[in-house]
């Protein structure tokens, strides 16, 4: 009676069986790729160069000091200039010397005119006085170029801006003596700033001067203009330089880094797919789990070696043992393995982004 009244209690096993649902979508062919690849480059002004002196010279005055705005012909420095001043001082007093002795030289002339005249001085001397003029007033032309050239020697011992712009650096101090052609100053120009970037020959062969183009520098990104591409190929980076005009707006120092975008079609036949449908598989290659039909309404799990052609932060292009319209599980691939049966939960198919 005791085993009866137990085994009343005793309930029936449910023999319905649960299967695990996967997230899929269907493979859809591509004949081609886009590829979007960034190019590096610098900042420009369109006028930057280090501005110094034509002469060499103590510097006695600076005026400007980096960062200091200036505008075209403003003095931004000035080399000791006594030696020039007393030079010039004495081409003066030599000029008028020259100048008393060529008037001399000329009322002797006139005498000596008369005089030969009435036959009381020879030709010879006659022909010496005019050349004494002569001379007189070759060195006085020498003596006039030469205080012309001390006069401009003194011009260019004051340095002036060539340009609005900004300092950019200061390369001399007070007191220094400065060699010939040496930079005292960068200045960079207030003109519109160019972007410097190079790029492969494949690539700067699809491009033409006055396409637009999207550049990036920092976190602002411009329509800018190709102003010029080079003729040439950069011996060290194998590249070309395009010369790329931003727009007038554009709030860039000179010297920032800067990136072309530039968006390629390539003709490779594939298909998209999200990176979470990947996984690791053997020699190089990722696998991708397609379901098959199996057992209605049930299929049957199978792993595809498949190659990655190109990713961005979302996706991928592959391209192997799969066909169009096969459906790959984009979600949880860790929860199945090779030959589960499961039940579908189907997604969009993926287009690129």
């Amino acid at each position: 009676m005791v085993l009866s009244g137990c085994g009343s209690e005793v309930k029936e096993h449910s023999q319905t069986v649960e299967y695990q649902s996967v997230l899929t979508q269907a493979l859809v062919l591509n004949d081609r790729y886009q590829q979007m690849q960034t190019y590096t480059g610098t900042i420009r002004s369109a006028n930057t160069t280090g501005i110094g002196f034509e002469l060499a010279g103590k510097l006695n005055t600076i005026v400007v000091d980096s960062g200091d705005v200036v505008k075209k012909g403003q003095v931004l420095a000035q080399l000791d200039t006594d030696l020039l001043v007393a030079e010039k001082q004495q081409l003066e007093a030599s000029l008028l010397q020259t100048q008393a002795d060529i008037d001399l030289a000329k009322s002797t002339l006139v005498r000596t005119e008369k005089l030969k005249t009435q036959n009381y001085v020879s030709a010879q001397q006659l022909d010496e006085t005019q050349q004494q003029v002569i001379s007189l007033q070759a060195n006085q032309k020498r003596i006039e170029a030469s205080l012309s050239a001390a006069k401009l020697k003194l011009e260019k011992s004051t340095l002036l801006a060539p340009f609005d712009g900004v300092i950019s650096q200061r390369y001399h101090n007070l007191g220094e003596v400065i060699a010939l052609g040496s930079a005292v100053f960068n200045l960079v120009g207030n003109s519109q700033p160019v972007a410097y970037i190079g790029v492969p020959i494949d690539i700067a062969q699809q491009l033409s001067a006055q396409q637009a183009v999207d550049v990036r520098v920092g976190k602002q990104t411009f329509t800018a203009t190709i102003a010029g591409i080079s003729a040439e190929v950069n011996t060290i980076s194998r590249t070309v330089q395009l010369r790329i005009q931003l727009p007038d707006s554009a709030r860039v120092i000179n010297g920032e880094i800067a990136y072309l975008v530039y968006q390629q079609d390539s003709l490779t036949a594939g298909y998209w797919v999200p990176m979470s449908a990947l996984t690791d598989g053997v020699r190089g290659l990722w696998n991708v789990y397609v379901v098959v039909k199996d057992e209605s309404p049930l299929y049957q799990i199978e792993r595809r070696d498949v190659e990655i052609i190109y990713t961005n932060e979302q996706q991928a292009y592959i391209k192997g043992a799969i066909q169009a319209d096969e459906q790959i599980v984009t979600d949880g691939l860790h929860k199945i393995v090779v030959g589960q049966k499961v039940t579908l939960v189907k997604a969009q198919p993926l287009e690129a982004l």
